[in-house]
């Protein structure tokens, strides 16, 4: 009798009067938001838009459940297509079934077309999103722990995960891999944010470093798996995945680093600064040029204005003037002789 193990849940799905709320699902679900939600708050801190993410990940999202189960599919397909199943069932996709290899392939397709379309670098957006990527990998690795699959070898550990009997199993006690691979995933969205933050990673580097890490994981886990699978050379069809996999991430992580070091200083475009400010600056500017050359620094032009204002007619200059010959006409009447000679020529002529 064994006194510590991981019982598995009776059901994978529970009712809500005639709505079923299947565990697997709801893991996927709870897992796309943390994502989107973690990915959101890391592309603002390098700053970009708020929605942005959620934005591109309407895109995301689906392209990569598709792809998912389409990997599933087709590295699975006799569970599907050969004598005695069902075909309908490869559309089933709540019942479990999605590989993460496709998932990400296919994910980035959509990633791609979301960032094109608003003039946003791919590579960017991946980094900013992979830890939460990672960690939604750990969130719906519990979907196989509602399913009763994915299992690993028989063990008497105390963690061993129990497994009830069923048309495609035995009951007994083995090993939680899908445990191990969620506790990987998150150490790895652990090691993701560190290095981020330790060696400012840009370019693609980021989600390369996460790919990497999570196949070296994946590799050891999908060793211990005991569920059916395609083999080449004595090893899983996944193992070889995560080999190839992961020499392609370290490759893109070395070349990478050594074209484009550093980080990216926009990670998204400030769309219609150019018309939204340059306008108004410019009208505020030609307003202000205009406004300083009359009053600071005035042209000759003003120059000649100011100082032909005496002769114009009507103006205070030509006023004073006008009232300064008046008075004097008005004297020389009233001290001179009718012949208009002034008084001081007068006495001046006596003496």
């Amino acid at each position: 009798m064994y006194l510590a193990y991981i019982p598995s849940p009776s059901t994978g799905v529970l009712h809500l009067g005639p709505l079923p709320l299947r565990g697997y699902a709801f893991c996927i679900i709870i897992g796309v938001f943390v994502a989107v939600w973690y990915g959101g708050k890391r592309w603002v801190a390098r700053g970009g838009k708020v929605g942005t993410v959620a934005d591109i990940a309407v895109w995301a999202v689906p392209f990569g459940l598709v792809g998912g189960r389409l990997y599933h599919v087709i590295t699975d397909y006799q569970l599907y297509f050969s004598e005695g199943q069902n075909w309908v069932d490869a559309f089933k996709i709540w019942e479990g079934g999605l590989g993460i290899w496709g998932a990400i392939a296919l994910g980035a397709v959509g990633a791609w077309i979301g960032c094109r379309r608003r003039g946003i670098p791919l590579p960017a957006y991946a980094d900013a999103i992979a830890p939460g990527i990672v960690l939604a990998q750990a969130i719906g690795r519990w979907g196989n722990w509602f399913n009763q699959e994915l299992y690993g070898k028989p063990t008497d550990l105390p963690w061993a995960l129990e497994i009830s009997a069923a048309p495609n199993r035995e009951a007994g006690l083995y090993h939680p891999t899908f445990l191990y691979e969620s506790l990987w995933c998150v150490g790895v969205a652990l090691l993701v944010v560190w290095a981020d933050r330790r060696f400012t990673l840009g370019h693609g580097r980021v989600f390369a470093l996460y790919v990497a890490a999570y196949c070296v994981g994946r590799g050891w886990i999908e060793y211990m798996r005991v569920d059916e699978a395609h083999h080449i050379l004595g090893l899983r069809l996944n193992v070889w995945t995560a080999a190839l996999v992961f020499l392609l991430a370290v490759t893109y992580i070395v070349i990478s680093a050594r074209v484009r070091p550093g980080r990216e200083e926009v990670v998204e475009p400030e769309t219609g600064t150019a018309e939204g400010i340059a306008g108004p600056v410019a009208d505020g500017g030609a307003e202000d040029d205009t406004a300083g050359t009359k009053a600071d620094k005035p042209d000759k032009a003003d120059k000649a204005d100011k100082e032909g204002q005496g002769d114009r007619p009507g103006t205070k200059a030509a006023a004073k003037t006008g009232t300064a010959d008046e008075a004097g006409e008005a004297a020389g009447e009233a001290g001179g002789k009718g012949d208009g000679v002034p008084a001081g020529a007068e006495t001046a002529e006596k003496s």
